[in-house]
């Protein structure tokens, strides 16, 4: 409302905290779990245009096998047009891949609460000006396209972790169905995810005011899940165009073509929900971990040495010690001046 046909200026606060967010630049964690030989290191480094893995060896199907889950995290720098992104991936190789996979996710999970059990330390220590916000904003979950749906060991991996982080499922190498098989390769998974009870990450609602074509690009995102995706960082020229694909005898799959795989449907949802990524992170799973954690009363746990609960505990013994104290002299005081006042 403008105060008396004038103008005040407090509009311009959005573009105050555009200015100050673009220069503090923005952080963001994803973490990518599935069995090896699905592309994920591919998709990840087509999502971003960067090579995120240059050292990585390759291993044989016998190292494989005795691979242990290892969690390995990345982080890259990335700016354009003036706005920093602090890119983390936190890729989790020998996931899947052992003959018993019953303990592989106990290690991501451990990883996942360890992130939180950091930010909670430093949001209560000192240092809460300078927190570098490492916890798992977002978690692509690679699901094979040679099954028929989701495999025991999926069901289990996201029902363990839906309550921690936003899941996003991800078909792998969708070049490899016909357009047919993939839908109903997906309908399969979207059932059996609402039959087993997983929360996977849903999209925001749009608000009324909100432009048609941003409306419809939201649904039409809604609609794709789970994303059928097939990543390249090869570049191709076909018929004088350059793109990113993949070459085959009977003729190119082109990684951003929405007609060819749901890439650009990924990284849409991605880059324009990632704030909202954070915010569920922060207020739904942080919260969540935080209320869990601080209920338990400064017992001792295995997550490490120092208890968040202890450590206020033991402030308010201090401070209720110090009020003592304090009263002890007041009374003492009252008393001195009470003799001086009779004499």
């Amino acid at each position: 409302m403008e105060s008396g046909g004038g103008y005040v200026g407090f509009a311009n606060l959005p573009n105050q905290v555009h200015r100050k967010s673009v220069k503090r630049g923005f952080e963001f964690t994803l973490m990518i779990v599935g069995e090896s030989g699905l592309g994920k290191s591919t998709l990840v480094n087509s999502l971003f245009l960067t090579d995120l893995y240059p050292d990585r060896p390759i291993l044989d199907a016998t190292e494989k096998q005795k691979q242990t889950v290892k969690l390995e995290a990345s982080t890259v720098e990335i700016e354009e047009r003036g706005v920093k992104l602090r890119l983390t991936v936190v890729d989790t190789p020998g996931f899947g891949d052992a003959i018993d996979n019953s303990d592989s996710f106990n290690s991501i999970l451990k990883y996942i609460d360890d992130q939180f059990e950091h930010y909670l330390r430093d949001e209560t220590g000192l240092n809460r000006r300078n927190i570098v916000d490492n916890r798992i904003h977002c978690c692509f979950y690679f699901i094979s396209p040679f099954g028929h749906g989701l495999k025991p060991l999926d069901i289990e991996f996201m029902k363990k972790l839906h309550t921690k982080v936003n899941i996003v499922p991800v078909i792998a190498k969708a070049d490899v169905l016909t357009k047919k098989e993939m839908q109903r390769l997906k309908d399969r998974v979207m059932q059996e995810i609402e039959a087993n009870g997983i929360k996977i990450y849903t999209l925001p609602e749009c608000d009324s005011d909100e432009d048609e074509d941003y409306k419809e690009q939201v649904r039409q995102l809604k609609e794709a899940v789970p994303f059928a995706v097939c990543g390249s960082t090869s570049v191709l020229e076909v018929k004088g165009r350059k793109l990113r694909g993949r070459l085959y005898p009977w003729g190119v799959v082109e990684v951003e073509n929405p007609e060819h795989c749901d890439f650009i449907k990924l990284r849409t949802m991605l880059i324009t929900h990632m704030q909202d990524l954070q915010e569920v992170t922060q207020e739904v799973h942080y919260e969540n971990y935080r209320s869990e954690r601080l209920a338990r009363g400064g017992k001792a746990t295995e997550k490490g040495p120092i208890d968040v609960a202890d450590a206020i505990t033991d402030k308010d013994r201090i401070l209720q010690e110090k009020e003592a104290e304090l009263r002890r002299m007041q009374a003492i005081l009252e008393q001195m001046q009470a003799k001086m006042q009779l004499k």
